[in-house]
């Protein structure tokens, strides 16, 4: 069994935490207020904060994030003007996140996701997919497989490089459903 500790306890957290609990994962959360001195004790650490959350939160554990995987799920938009996104070119959150703790083996996942299709396990007529890449096979696949135990689907869509192509599909969703042409509860999901 994978053991996860999630920081944040938002919708997205929440939504993340249900399903991986669902697949029969051992989930604990670390709140706002707890980070630096909450343990991660779990093998698996969800990033389930907002982008400009995550410096102080990478600041607060440190060398503590060695060993582990590292889930990110943030998208690294300009929260101002939802125009652009604030990563170097070519580059993206995730890998960003894996140059500041290289102990680390960082994981995109979660990020084409709205909290709300995660709760429901559905889009449209379609089961919920996360898309997950990472530079691990045996990382992916750990996590691929406690998304499917909690009754979602997963792809593996590749090395961590991908994490860039996910980031623009989760910035086109977002500024999407910010412009009200989708729905919090719509999304994108693969039919297989």
């Amino acid at each position: 069994m994978t053991t996860f500790t999630i920081i944040g306890t938002g919708n997205m957290a929440n939504a993340i935490g249900g399903v991986l609990a669902e697949g029969g994962s051992s989930v604990t959360y670390i709140a706002k207020d707890q980070v630096g001195t909450a343990p991660l004790s779990g093998d698996v650490v969800v990033l389930a904060v907002p982008y400009p959350a995550v410096d102080s939160i990478l600041a607060a554990y440190g060398d503590a994030f060695d060993g582990k995987v590292v889930v990110d799920i943030t998208n690294p938009l300009n929260f101002e003007t939802f125009d652009s996104l604030v990563v170097p070119a070519g580059s993206s959150a995730a890998a960003e996140i894996q140059a500041k703790i290289p102990g680390a083996t960082v994981v995109k996942a979660f990020n084409t996701n709205f909290a709300a299709t995660l709760a429901s396990k559905q889009i449209g007529e379609l089961t919920t997919t996360v898309l997950v890449a990472g530079d691990s096979a045996a990382a992916k696949a750990a996590l691929v497989a406690a998304v499917e135990a909690g009754g979602l689907g997963a792809i593996d869509a590749g090395s961590l490089a991908r994490a860039h192509e996910l980031e623009a599909i989760g910035f086109a969703q977002l500024t999407l459903a910010v412009g009200e042409k989708l729905g919090w509860t719509g999304g994108f999901a693969v039919q297989r």
